[in-house]
């Protein structure tokens, strides 16, 4: 047999064994039986909770309108029996302060609730129109004040506090204060807060009120600070404070008696009628301090 047959019978042969195959492959596919496909897994619906709409904090809001011309100011000479004094007299501010954003001021209350009873400027000759919060809310702010609810002698002389709308003022930050400790003997310059607080002594030997004119003990701030011609002030700046006698009604010939910083020649323990008196060095450092500034005695 040629070659040629030889490779023709070879491909018959294998065409044969091919074609015997398929019946024997169709076979075995059909004997398969079919399995039923898998569910697919459903994709979980994520159904996100509604965001709860914020509670204002503290008292409601008070959109009323206000004049100047129907409440008495708040300034070192208001005497005001509607204002409370200082219930918190030990507790630190939070280290902010307010001041009225609108050049008419704005209106102050005892009561949130309730009508004004007073009117802080935006400015004034004696200062106490930047003032320390004590507390905040979202719309409103309780802050310290300048004033008396009553002189010393017919009434409590102590820190006036006071509510303002937030809406009505600007809120910065202060990080500065100043601590008075009668018994350590003292003077310290704080800034900062918590443990990062940096707290510089700027007076070991000064003078406070004498047991009948004591240093008014508690929270207050600065009024104002500023140059007077007070032969004892030897030209030195006098930080005026917001806080006033409990048992002076004026000093001086006048109806107020304000305590303060300020230098004087004798200087050294309680024999003052209320002030707290320092060196030159120390007063320069306390008049350096803004308006509004903290000041803690105990």
């Amino acid at each position: 047999m040629s070659k040629r047959a030889v490779g023709i019978a070879g491909i018959v042969v294998a065409a044969l064994v091919v074609v015997a195959m398929i019946p024997l492959a169709v076979i075995w596919v059909r004997g398969i039986t079919a399995q039923p496909s898998a569910d697919p897994t459903p994709t979980p619906t994520v159904t996100a909770d509604p965001t709860p709409t914020p509670t204002p904090t503290g008292p409601a809001q008070n959109g009323d309108s206000y004049s100047a011309d129907d409440y008495p100011v708040v300034d070192v000479f208001m005497i005001n029996g509607d204002l409370p004094v200082d219930d918190a007299p030990n507790e630190p501010t939070i280290g902010a302060t307010a001041a009225p954003d609108e050049v008419d001021g704005a209106p102050v209350f005892a009561d949130p609730a309730k009508e004004p009873v007073a009117w802080l400027p935006q400015e004034q000759r004696y200062g106490g129109t930047v003032v320390p919060i004590v507390e905040q809310h979202d719309h409103w702010v309780k802050v310290l004040l300048v004033g008396r609810q009553a002189r010393a002698g017919d009434g409590d002389a102590s820190q006036l506090t006071g509510w303002l709308r937030a809406d009505d003022v600007q809120i910065e930050e202060l990080d500065s204060s100043v601590e008075v400790d009668l018994g350590e003997g003292t003077v310290d310059i704080v800034t900062g807060a918590g443990d990062d607080a940096e707290r510089e002594t700027v007076a070991t030997d000064f003078a406070w009120g004498t047991e009948a004119t004591p240093t008014p003990k508690g929270r207050s701030f600065v009024m104002m600070t500023e140059v007077t011609s007070f032969e004892y002030a030897r030209g030195h700046p006098i930080v005026y404070l917001s806080v006033q006698s409990s048992t002076l009604a004026g000093f001086g010939g006048q109806d107020v008696a304000i305590t303060a910083f300020h230098y004087h020649d004798v200087r050294s323990g309680a024999i003052s009628n209320g002030c707290i008196r320092v060196d030159a060095d120390a007063i320069t450092k306390l008049a350096a301090l803004p308006e509004g500034t903290p000041i803690y005695v105990s």
